[in-house]
């Protein structure tokens, strides 16, 4: 054959249309796209399931084809049409039969030349795919196993068969499963009135959910008319009829077989032979390989299998397991009773079995499951339901604005347990569409409140795009609970807001919602608890200009506010970043919070707060005047730089007119006597002494009598007490207290009249005998003298404010406290007669402190008559006097 000629020939084979697919001239391909095979199901596994898709709405689902040629090869020809109609029949019955634990039909049969076909929700495998791939992987026989907890090695793809499916089971699934085929039976044999027949692996799909549902209604019969439970004539099982036509023999019960009737209890056999080929890692407890005699065989050691796979059954499972597989119907429990058993009552799967009819409750049930129930029970659930389970159908209920903030709270929880992978490949893409779609207030409030746990899993470009929006939409809101929520969202994720974010957008925000919002009690404490939260991301000029003064503008009356207030106060206190000064303390803020101390709905905690940030700021302030005015002191010149720090009482401050006594001349100072009385005074003087001259009681100057404050222009050494020489100039008619003709001169005292004269009998002349009293006694009347003149021309009170007592001048005091105990020492003297004692009592009187001689003044000498005065004024030398006797013991 020439090369070309081969050529060409080849050309022609690799260039020739691909052979016709026979699913494309089915009607079905015109609504639905047909994928890959993923499973398959039904009598003989004749049904292929394959991935697909609605055209219209892109609704994923799955599409069953039978090829009608499989029937040729297996049968003869003149079957074909026997098996075409019993399945295009079984499909007419699912149909017919709606329930949520039966398969869903999305599209009736279609039929062609080649197919039938119809669509349906989305399933995985049936369940002898699953247990075709355990059979093939499983142990051998050991201890109980539950399934979930199953370890198996994989089989080798050689070994496998082509149905086989790899899909493990949790113990929460398969205990979910039975359940829902009990069910599904129970409104068969009830509401249906339908014996089901082939109850078996290949007749339960498993949804994409992880549900079973049962389908397969091939070979159904109806009930007994008087009693469910009574028997109806059935067709047994042949071998003169395909396999395809028949339901499967391994686990029909034994009445169908040998006498050839059924009923409901026939079913309830059927799934006791499925559960035992579950725990029994897919291998059926009779494996008649299609033969009637090898299961009539078989049969009759039932109860030893059943005894022998036990162990490998829960055991609350296993009384009921036990009973299902009597061969005498009338012991079988129906499918209403095989629901009450304590095996199914777990929470979890009652939650789950919920949400399968969820569709059919009302808005207010389904909130109150998704709000309590399903959140109660996630913990419960395996991880892998969460997804496969729950998840799509809290998808679902997003879409709807009926239920949304019930359905949130269950699919926030799942945000929070997710991984980062998990929540941005199946959490996040429904989320997207949630935050953007028109919202009811809860759901709303919902998604504030708890936006912190959504940004810890989303990116960062999805935050600033998706989630930040509808915390900013929500700031302008004009619902108050909807204000209230974005505050607290505000608090939650300020660590995932940047300074500009907080500064240009979210402070401005606040302070609208403030000034909105100044009677809502709610509103304002979550305002000030955004204020404290941001305060470290804002400028100082920010919140000297805006956060001060909102502070000052809030009503201090709740006690919760109040508290808030002052802890935001207390972090401005620790750092001067803030800008709280000293003036705007004491200026404005403590003006606000000095009348909250008495306010009495404050408990002892709140007031102990308030108290303790009162006294922080006062201490800020006493420091810092403190400091200012050390600095000003030390700015000033020498002599002023002391007088602010004179005692409280020194008089330097008394406007006192320059005043000298007249006629008074001082020849000479005995020093010697002088330094005496230093040195004795310097031992003896008092704590009050010392305080009110102004120095120390181991000073020299301490117990000296200093009339400084009385007469200012006079030196320091003429304000000392000591013994002087003094002579009285002649008087002249001008002079006060002077006498026209000489002599000695007369004074005046202040308890007579201005006309009165009393003339002075004391010696005045320098002592020659050394006598000490008498040298004494001339001081006090000289200064009681001088002290008349000064009180006639002013009022002194040196002694105003002090501590004792007000009225009466110091120097007219000491003088006539002195006059008079001389006057008692010279009496007792003349009496007694004895040297001796009368120098004692000299030297006693050398030692008299300068305050022992202080008398006590009326209290109130502006609001006293004369008479009173006087009176008040005797009493009190009296009592001086008597004072000084009983010190001196004379």
């Amino acid at each position: 054959m020439p090369a070309a000629t081969m050529f060409s020939k080849f050309k022609s084979s690799s260039t020739s249309a691909p052979p016709p697919n026979p699913y494309d001239t089915n009607p079905i391909t015109q609504y639905f796209e047909i994928g890959k095979q993923i499973a398959c199901a039904g009598p003989e596994l004749v049904w292929k399931i394959h991935e697909g898709y609605r055209k219209t709405d892109m609704k994923e689902c799955s599409i069953f084809v039978f090829e009608k040629r499989t029937a040729e090869k297996l049968h003869k020809p003149k079957r074909k049409d026997l098996v075409t109609e019993i399945l295009r029949a079984s499909v007419k019955q699912l149909e017919r039969f709606r329930h949520p634990k039966i398969l869903q039909i999305m599209h009736t049969v279609e039929e062609s030349s080649e197919t039938l076909s119809f669509a349906t929700e989305p399933v995985i495998a049936c369940l002898a795919n699953v247990l075709a791939y355990q059979e093939c992987a499983g142990t051998a026989p050991g201890p109980p196993s539950t399934g979930a907890s199953q370890q198996m090695q994989n089989p080798s793809p050689a070994n496998r068969p082509p149905h086989a499916k790899e899909y493990s089971f949790l113990d929460i699934e398969l205990k979910y499963g039975i359940l829902q085929i009990t069910e599904a039976l129970s409104f068969l044999h009830y509401s249906g009135q339908v014996i089901h027949r082939n109850v078996c692996p290949s007749s339960i799909l498993i949804t994409k959910k992880g549900t079973w549902k049962l389908a397969g209604f091939e070979f159904t019969e109806r009930v007994n008319e008087t009693d469910a439970t009574d028997p109806v004539p059935c067709q047994s099982w042949s071998t003169r009829t395909s396999k395809m036509v028949q339901p499967n023999l391994d686990y029909m019960a034994p009445e169908n077989q040998i006498n050839s009737n059924c009923s409901i209890l026939s079913d309830m056999f059927s799934l006791g032979m499925v559960i035992c080929a579950i725990f029994n890692h897919g291998r059926p407890l009779i494996q008649s390989g299609n033969s009637p005699p090898a299961y009539i065989k078989q049969m009759e050691t039932l109860d030893e299998a059943v005894h022998n796979i036990l162990p490998r059954i829960p055991i609350p499972l296993q009384e009921a397991t036990t009973r299902l597989l009597k061969k005498s119907p009338g012991a079988r429990p129906t499918a209403q009773l095989l629901t009450l058993i304590k095996y199914f009552s777990d929470p979890a799967v009652q939650a789950l079995q919920f949400l399968d009819v969820i569709n059919m409750k009302d808005p207010t049930q389904k909130t109150h499951f998704y709000r309590s129930t399903l959140r109660e029970v996630l913990p419960f659930v395996p991880r892998k339901l969460w997804w496969q389970h729950i998840w799509p159908n809290l998808q679902q209920e997003m879409r709807a604005d009926e239920v949304l903030a019930a359905v949130l709270q269950p699919a926030l929880t799942l945000v929070q347990e997710s991984s980062n992978s998990e929540y941005e490949a199946i959490i996040l893409p429904t989320f997207k569409t949630v935050f953007v779609a028109p919202k009811s207030i809860q759901a709303t409030v919902a998604l504030l409140e708890n936006l912190h746990i959504i940004l810890e899993k989303t990116p960062r470009d999805d935050i600033r795009t998706e989630v930040l929006p509808l915390l900013f939409n929500a700031l302008e809101s004009t619902t108050i609970q909807v204000q209230s929520a974005a505050l607290v969202a505000v608090t939650n994720v300020y660590d995932y807001l940047d300074d500009i974010t907080i500064k240009k957008m979210v402070l401005p925000k606040l302070k609208s919602v403030f000034e909105k919002n100044q009677s809502d009690l709610k509103i304002m404490g979550n305002v000030l608890q955004c204020v404290e939260r941001t305060l470290d991301k804002l400028d100082k000029s920010q919140i000297i200009d805006e956060v001060l003064p909102l502070l000052l503008e809030v009503r201090l009356t709740d006690p919760d506010i109040i508290v808030r207030v002052v802890n935001i106060y207390r972090i401005m206190l620790c750092d001067k970043k803030y800008g709280l000064t000293v003036n705007t303390m004491a200026t404005k803020v403590m003006p606000t919070l000095l009348p909250q101390t008495v306010n009495p709905s404050l408990n002892l905690e709140q007031f102990m707060i308030l108290l303790e940030v009162l006294q922080e700021m006062l201490d800020q302030i006493d420091r810092q005047q403190r400091n200012k005015l050390k600095l000003d002191n030390l700015s000033l010149p020498s002599p002023d730089r002391h007088r602010p720090l004179r005692h409280q009482f020194s008089s330097d401050n008394m406007n006192v007119q320059q005043f000298n006594i007249p006629n008074l001349r001082i020849d000479q100072r005995k020093t010697s006597s002088a330094e005496d009385m230093a040195r004795k005074n310097s031992t003896g003087s008092g704590a009050l002494g010392s305080w009110w001259f102004g120095g120390s009681p181991s000073s020299p100057d301490s117990n000296f009598l200093r009339v400084v404050n009385a007469f200012p222009n006079r030196r320091l050494s003429d304000n000392t007490l000591m013994t002087p020489k003094i002579r009285i100039a002649p008087s002249c008619a001008s002079s006060p207290g002077g006498t026209p003709g000489g002599g000695l001169p007369i004074r005046r005292h202040s308890s007579i009249g201005p006309q009165e004269r009393r003339s002075s009998h004391t010696n005045l002349s320098p002592p020659t005998g050394g006598s000490m009293p008498n040298t004494s006694s001339s001081v006090p009347f000289l200064l009681s003298s001088s002290m008349q003149s000064i009180r006639s021309r002013r009022t002194s009170t040196v002694l105003t404010s002090g501590p004792l007592g007000s009225g009466s001048g110091l120097l007219q005091q000491l003088g006539s406290g002195m006059e008079k105990v001389c006057e008692s020492l010279q009496q007792s003297t003349s009496t007694k007669s004895s040297k001796k004692k009368s120098s004692k009592l000299e030297t006693k009187l050398a030692n008299i402190k300068p305050l022992d001689l202080l008398t006590y003044s009326p209290t109130s000498r502006r609001n006293s008559t004369a008479a009173g005065f006087q009176r008040s004024f005797q009493k009190s030398q009296k009592k001086a006097l008597k004072n000084l006797r009983k010190s001196f013991k004379l």
